[in-house]
């Protein structure tokens, strides 16, 4: 079992009974008082969980019958009790008896589930042998706190988890890396029994969010942010709104953005709302990844469709490719990697393209629609602030579409290196306040200079603005900077840097689908979310 590839394609030819029922999400409660725990099972409730897990050992006074009866008779959910020791990371210290009597007690007033770590399940189970209810299922775990074991290893402890007796098998690792998932969903899929497989801390999320594509029994939500029973808990809200798990099957279709950090990133919200507009099969996830080479290498099956790629990767990637659209070749960046069905990747730069089509489209409301003519850049000056991974993608682009190229830079060099490459002229930003042959000129800002928080600052004079006739800047944050205000006062048309953001996302939806992307939906979720 341990030494078999990790494939998808298993997931089709697999008939075990884990598979047979949608993964249910469990919140747990983790209120110290009996009466916490009644408001937190509501709100999981309306959030819409599935099953509830109570926590015991969050509990600070706990008097057995009394307060079981209250919370699994009063809970307006399926009910999975847990007792955690310290010995298991959690919160319980006292007599080893006292806590396994409180879990029958449990089983006895008509829990659904309980948890019972794999060093006492033996005598545990035998204790109960002959006086289960027909519907209750022990669920027996083991914690790794350290490290994620090889499928080897984790393929025997899977093997003395049943032999306990469990009804459900769970297994929590911690990630080191990424790629330690994939042993994880390997053992899901292949499980003879109901498993529920999970590896802890932020590398491990698709663990989490990938359950029902895998076959899971039961994945955890937290309440809130705050209220994580185990590191890199996602909130149950999250993951049915974020991440539409009720949509996720064994045949869904996965994307995601690879990043570190990648947490911040907005592109799941864009692409998961998508997806579900258009009732597509695919789901959009956060991955934290360190290595690019072996995030590739692990994940190499066609269900692994494509990803979005963010700093620090986008050159590191370009390795990994074999195939890359020739600007983004020239550009020596990529920002977007598509699976192609053979297992091929392919990588595309779509931020030009969204700088690019931004700048056109405002040019084109400048002259007036004239669709006789090709690019509404043809033949302008175009001057490009800044000579880092965004000034390279407006340079080529602008160059593509037959402007001439003027790149400024604060070290020169830099600014002739690039301005050689795309046959362009080069100076340094201090000139460009001097520089205006001509009237009429495009500029595109793409230094940090009046990004938050020194909103107050511009790369250029209000006065030199006089020359252009178009101003982008592809800073976001603030949406409105202070050269695009100036700009606008000295009657340029200005062009955003949530602009470039949205258009660069269609280009994205584009190359992972095929179909054009929603872009009202874009729109709307910017405005919301920005």
């Amino acid at each position: 079992m341990g030494s078999l590839p990790f494939s998808v394609s298993d997931l089709q030819t697999s008939t075990s009974g884990a598979r047979s029922s949608p993964t249910l999400l469990c919140t747990p409660l983790m209120g110290t008082t009996v009466d916490q725990m009644l408001i937190e099972m509501r709100k999981a409730k309306e959030i819409g969980s599935d099953v509830v897990e109570i926590r015991l050992d969050c509990l600070r006074n706990f008097n057995p019958r009394p307060d079981l009866e209250i919370l699994i008779k009063r809970s307006p959910l399926p009910t999975l009790v847990t007792y955690r020791p310290i010995w298991e990371g959690g919160q319980y210290e006292g007599d080893e008896t006292k806590r396994q009597d409180a879990l029958r007690l449990a089983m006895e007033l008509g829990a659904d589930f309980i948890d019972v770590e794999l060093e006492v399940a033996h005598d545990f189970n035998s204790s109960i042998y002959g006086k289960k209810p027909e519907n209750f299922k022990v669920i027996v775990s083991s914690h790794n706190f350290h490290n994620t074991p090889s499928s080897e290893a984790i393929g025997n402890l899977v093997a003395r988890i049943q032999a306990t007796g469990a009804d459900i098998v769970k297994i929590a690792t911690t990630a080191l890396d990424i790629t330690d998932c994939a042993r994880i969903f390997h053992i899901m899929v292949h499980s003879q029994i109901p498993t529920i497989g999970i590896v802890m801390g932020e590398r491990g999320l698709i663990s989490r969010l990938l359950s029902p594509k895998f076959g899971g029994y039961l994945t955890y939500g937290a309440l809130e942010a705050g209220a994580i029973s185990a590191p890199g808990q996602p909130t149950a809200k999250d993951l049915l709104d974020l991440y539409n798990f009720r949509l996720i099957r064994p045949d869904t279709t996965v994307y995601g953005i690879i990043g570190k950090p990648v947490g911040h990133s907005k592109s799941p919200l864009l692409f998961n709302a998508a997806f579900k507009s258009v009732g597509l099969n695919a789901v959009y996830v956060h991955y934290l990844v360190d290595d690019v080479k072996k995030f590739f290498d692990t994940y190499s099956s066609p269900d692994w469709a494509g990803c979005s790629c963010t700093i620090p990767h986008k050159e590191a990637a370009l390795k990994c490719m074999d195939e890359i659209d020739p600007i983004a070749k020239k550009i020596g960046a990529i920002n977007n990697i598509v699976r192609r069905p053979d297992g091929t990747l392919t990588a595309f730069n779509t931020d030009y393209i969204g700088a690019i089509s931004a700048i056109e489209d405002g040019l084109r409301g400048l002259n007036g629609p004239n669709p006789a003519s090709g690019s509404p850049l043809a033949g302008k000056l175009f001057v490009v602030l800044g000579a880092g991974g965004a000034g390279k993608s407006l340079a080529y682009g602008a160059a593509q579409k037959g402007a001439r190229v003027v790149v400024a830079n604060r070290t020169f060099e830099r600014a002739k290196e690039l301005a050689d490459k795309v046959g362009g002229q080069a100076m340094t930003l201090a000139e460009v306040d001097n520089f205006h042959p001509e009237e009429g000129m495009v500029l595109a800002n793409t230094t940090s200079v009046g990004m938050k928080p020194k909103i107050d600052e511009a790369p250029i004079s209000k006065q030199s603005l006089k020359n252009y006739c178009l101003v982008f800047d592809a800073i976001y944050t603030p949406k409105e900077t202070r050269l695009l205000r100036e700009a606008r006062e000295t009657g340029a048309v200005i062009v955003y840097g949530t602009e470039m953001l949205i258009r660069q996302g269609f280009e994205q939806y584009k190359n992972f689908t095929g179909l054009p992307a929603p872009e009202e939906l874009f729109r709307q979720l910017m405005e919301k979310h920005a």
